[in-house]
This record gives C-alpha cells, structure tokens and sequence, in this order.
C-alpha cells in the first residue's frame, strides 16, 4: 500500500468512527464537535483526491460557518444539551437495523456500479474549479436545485416545528414590552 492509501484508509476511518459518535452522543455540544471532526476528515480525503477546490469549500463553508452557525444556534437558543429521557424513543434496536441495513444496501449498489471504473487523477484537471464547476452546473444541475429546495423546505419546516412547540410548551420566551 501506499502512503496515500493508509492515509485515505485512517482518514475514511475517522470519518465513519466521529460521524457515529455524532449520531450516538447524548450531548448536543459534543455532536457539533464530533461534527466538526468528521467534516475535517472529509476535507483532508477530498485533498488526497486531488480536489483541492472541493476541500477548501469543505473548510470554509461546513466547518467555518454551517458548524459555527450550528453552535451559535445551539447556545442562543436555550435548547437543552443533555439527554431528555422523556423524549428518547424505545425504537433504537430497530433504527439501528434500519441504518445498517440502508448501509449495506448503498454499499453493495456503490460496489456494483462503479466496479470497473477508475478515475485518472495525475491529469491535474480531476479537481480544479473548472472541472467541477461544468459537471456540477452542466450535467448535474437539476439535482443540485432539486437539493436546494429540499434543504430549503427543511429549514422551514424546522422553524415551523420549533416554533410550534414553543406556542404547545406556553412559551418560554421573553415578550416583547416584557420585564
């Protein structure tokens, strides 16, 4: 093996072992933090790819603003950071079977599909801006504006949900002209 391949294995890894403690961690705060592990190792496999573009957008859009959001989200907010048993479902045996089955079924597909094809990347254009840029608003253009308004319509459901449960709980908040 070569070094770039035991640093892609430790890196995928990391990856998977924090992006787990992100998903079982009881903490809030520690999951944004396991967050940001996993966003980095992300970066630094993106950089083994020779994707430079896509590894400094990894850094300075996920790990220096959505994760910093997400903890300025998380202090302001007043959410509790702790474990709420009253919230805790029973079905985790079952989510556990549904997420390992979900990911052998994407791992056999991904196997399957790209079994035979290999990508050439001492060509030095695998990575550059303008190689991601004409395949990302070229032919995949559809799905990217797909994913935006999915994201988008996440958003608001989220507020819209925060917000109801703000009105059901009495609301905590202070009111406006309030003490």
């Amino acid at each position: 093996m070569t070094t770039v391949e035991v640093l892609f294995v430790v890196l995928g890894v990391l990856a998977v072992g924090s992006a787990l403690l992100v998903a079982v961690s009881s903490n809030l705060v520690h999951c944004a933090l396991w967050l940001v592990v996993t966003l980095g190792a992300l970066a630094g496999i993106y950089l083994l790819l020779a994707a430079e573009f896509v590894a400094w957008v990894q850094v300075l859009i996920y790990l220096g603003a959505v994760v910093v959001l997400l903890l300025f989200a998380l202090m302001l907010t007043q959410a509790p950071i702790g474990v709420l048993t009253g919230l805790t479902s029973a079905n985790r045996a079952l989510a556990c079977l549904v997420a390992v089955s979900t990911s052998a079924v994407l791992v056999v597909v991904f196997s399957v599909g790209f079994r035979d094809a290999r990508i050439d990347i001492r060509t030095g254009d695998i990575g550059s801006a303008t190689a991601i840029g004409s395949t990302l608003f070229g032919s995949w253009v559809l799905a990217f504006e797909v994913l935006s308004v999915l994201l988008l319509a996440a958003l608001v459901g989220a507020i819209a949900l925060s917000r109801r449960s703000e009105h059901a709980t009495g609301g905590d908040t202070v009111q406006d002209g309030g003490h």
